[in-house]
């Protein structure tokens, strides 16, 4: 059952002095708020950044040739090399980690209108990828579908239209698929139309400015053989892609007798140390908002210690009286440390709920702005967080009146009772 004397008695105390209370009160309330602010800021960065990388799965790697630095096998160094298709398809077998694989190929044109439909026209980059392609760089489909197996099987002539493509080539709502256009002078039906998760997802032009075609077909219609400069692939989640990617280069050099100790001759990179940069930034930026965060509460938790010191001072008769008429240790310390939790925990939470609802409210306002590129979006507290918050004010206000409780009970009740 609750002691609502004792509870009474500890509001009295605190309220006894309303101006000293509600100072030693805020410096604990500008801690827990100042936490939440800062924490809500840097969540929001970081859901700001990653959505600019959304289209992209962290696990993937883009591998290119370059020329020979070293002779090997009677061939000199300075060596032109190229991939072909049937060497995804043995990588395919020999790692069966991969989830995803596209060779890459992209035609840039000379000309101002190089796709071309009824009497518009527009510069954009043109494409040829594998369907796997969309579990690479992610995209949306806004319209129809994306490429099959059908497709490259068969070489049709059909191609993807990038958001901005298809805002430049068709009147606004209307419906492009089975239409034919004129890409570099060759006529593809459209069968789709994509927009990418961010514009700032670019690989080797963003997929909203750019024409998408099978890449069998782009192949055939071009004029580019059995040759492939560059591919980009997914491992699956339980494989790391930097614990695969020297051996799929040396797999590949194998086949087209290229030296392995040639580090010239294949090069390759991976996002996954990118997310990781990304990773241990925002580590840093929280670590450091706790810091400052704490050492702001800290500071508040002080005042409070010190304003228990003082009212212990200002109370030592009143100690001595309990002292003399029967009250145990226990009973002092357990009066002392409740008021300094009270004080505050009650300033602790003042502080979260506030720092909590402004933050919402900042979020709300945010999430209605029309851009998808924001590098501020959803600022939030997590739940473990508000929490730990929490128990922090707690243990931290249990301390606060640890030294207060430790004097009040060195006071000697007869020494009490004399003084003045």
């Amino acid at each position: 059952m609750f002691d609502f004397d004792g509870i009474h008695e500890i509001w009295q105390t605190i309220t006894r002095n309303k101006t000293r209370s509600l100072l030693t009160a805020f410096g604990v309330f500008w801690g827990i708020f100042l936490l939440v602010v800062l924490t809500s800021t840097g969540n929001g960065f970081e859901n700001g950044l990653m959505k600019q990388v959304e289209g992209v799965t962290p696990n993937t790697g883009f591998f290119f040739t370059d020329e020979t630095s070293e002779p090997y096998k009677g061939y000199q160094k300075g060596r032109s090399w190229s991939m072909q298709l049937s060497d995804l398809e043995a990588l395919r077998e020999a790692f069966p980690c991969i989830k995803a694989i596209s060779p890459e190929a992209t035609v840039w044109s000379n000309e101002d209108k190089n796709v071309i439909y009824s009497n518009r026209g527009g510069s954009f980059s043109v494409k040829g990828v594998m369907p796997e392609y969309n579990e690479i760089e992610r995209s949306k489909i806004m319209k129809g579908r994306f490429l099959n197996d059908t497709d490259i099987a068969n070489n049709r002539k059909v191609c993807i239209l990038g958001k901005k493509v298809y805002a430049t080539m068709f009147e606004k709502g209307e419906n492009p698929i089975g239409k034919m256009v004129k890409v570099n002078g060759i006529y593809f039906q459209v069968v789709g139309v994509v927009r990418s998760y961010t514009e700032n997802v670019n690989i080797n032009g963003t997929i909203d400015e750019s024409v998408i075609l099978p890449y069998t077909t782009m192949q055939q219609v071009y004029a580019l053989g059995d040759k492939i400069h560059f591919f980009a692939m997914v491992a699956d989640d339980d494989t790391p892609l930097p614990d695969i990617e020297e051996d799929i280069m040396q797999f590949i050099k194998q086949r087209h007798d290229i030296s392995p100790t040639d580090n010239e001759a294949m090069n390759s990179f991976n996002l996954m140390e990118m997310f990781k940069a990304f990773k241990g930034l925002f580590f840093g930026i929280h670590l450091l908002i706790w810091i400052v965060g704490l050492g702001t509460l800290m500071s508040g938790i002080i005042g409070v210690s010190n304003i228990m010191l003082v009212t212990v001072k200002e109370r030592t008769r009143e100690i001595g009286v309990r002292r003399a008429i029967g009250a145990k240790p226990k009973n002092i310390i357990g009066q002392v440390l409740s008021e300094s939790m009270v004080l505050t925990v009650l300033a602790g939470l003042v502080g979260l709920c506030i720092g909590v609802g402004i933050m919402a409210i900042v979020g709300m306002i945010t999430s209605n702005m029309p851009t998808d590129d924001a590098m501020f979006q959803d600022p939030y507290m997590s739940f473990n967080a508000a929490v730990a918050a929490t128990v922090i004010v707690i243990i931290t206000g249990l301390l606060a009146g640890v030294l207060p409780a430790w004097r009040a009970i060195q006071i000697k009740a007869i020494d009490a009772i004399r003084e003045e």
